[in-house]
């Protein structure tokens, strides 16, 4: 289950999207304040939507309340549209940057579709993003096997009874707490994170360790047959016990804590853009 917030660049003006029915969905704010740069892309949005709901415009009814994570860590239900509903979006926008955002968004969509019918292209993609934001490749090959291990583990929780966003972040806050002993939510405030990825700024030994109490979970699921919330959350926590002993061992062995404020990359502040987006 990808439910995980991504970030896009558009000339520099970073834009949220979010998979939901196999197709990317777009923050309609962040739209709002890359087309036209306004101070308060949240206001501008607000009066737009109110002057289309007047003109009993369709245009409203392709949006929807998705849960996005803003600035402060915290997630809020913000309206989002698919490519579809963001193009309605454009046309009831003026901006001189209709035209280019519309072949960027017909780029950034298409190339979710060609992920659908062939993976590999999409961890292909992901391999070469992480090359050039300059992560060296013994890392990148953690980081890819980490996202796999991850989404064997939420597949079994599909299975096995977690339906709701809450469910999936209560579990993963389990095997958290009991591997590093600490919440993914107070791991990004130890790394000064925000938006950022929590996983794309651990080290080595960071991985390897979130990738023993999911692959643990994983495990303790199928072994025992687990249904149900309740029980998911108990296997979650005893697979991150797992993963937190070995933690403590090698802790105790180095002298110091695995857990570290530190990013992977000494520089988050570089924001990697492509080639049409330096222009």
């Amino acid at each position: 289950m990808d439910n995980e917030v991504k970030i896009a660049i558009f000339k520099s003006k970073e834009i949220r999207k979010i998979i939901r029915n196999d197709e990317w969905w777009f923050s309609v704010v962040d739209v709002c304040g890359a087309l036209t740069d306004s101070f308060d892309a949240g206001a501008y949005w607000r009066k737009l939507k109110q002057r289309l709901i007047e003109e009993k415009s369709e245009v409203v009814t392709f949006c929807h309340g998705l849960k996005l994570e803003a600035s402060d860590g915290k997630k809020y239900e913000t309206d989002c549209a698919n490519t579809e509903g963001i193009f309605r979006i454009i046309q009831s926008t003026p901006s001189p940057k209709a035209e280019p955002f519309k072949r960027w968004l017909a780029k950034v969509g298409y190339e979710r579709v060609r992920e659908i019918d062939n993976p590999e292209l999409a961890t292909k993609r992901t391999r070469l993003l992480y090359k050039l934001k300059g992560y060296n490749q013994d890392w990148i090959e953690k980081r890819m096997r980490g996202i796999a291990i991850r989404e064997e583990l939420t597949d079994e929780w599909q299975k096995r009874g977690a339906k709701e966003e809450t469910d999936y972040e209560i579990l993963t806050a389990e095997i958290s707490k009991a591997t590093f002993g600490v919440t993914p939510s107070e791991y990004k405030n130890l790394k000064g994170l925000k938006r950022e990825n929590l996983r794309d700024h651990m080290d080595d030994f960071e991985l390897i360790f979130n990738m023993l109490g999911e692959r643990a979970t994983t495990e303790i699921h199928r072994t025992e047959n687990s249904k149900g919330v309740v029980k998911l959350k108990s296997d979650a926590k005893a697979g991150g016990s797992i993963a937190g002993g070995a933690r403590k061992k090698l802790e105790a062995r180095l002298g110091r804590s695995v857990v570290t404020k530190k990013n992977y990359l000494p520089n988050r502040s570089a924001v990697l853009k492509k080639p049409e987006d330096r222009k």
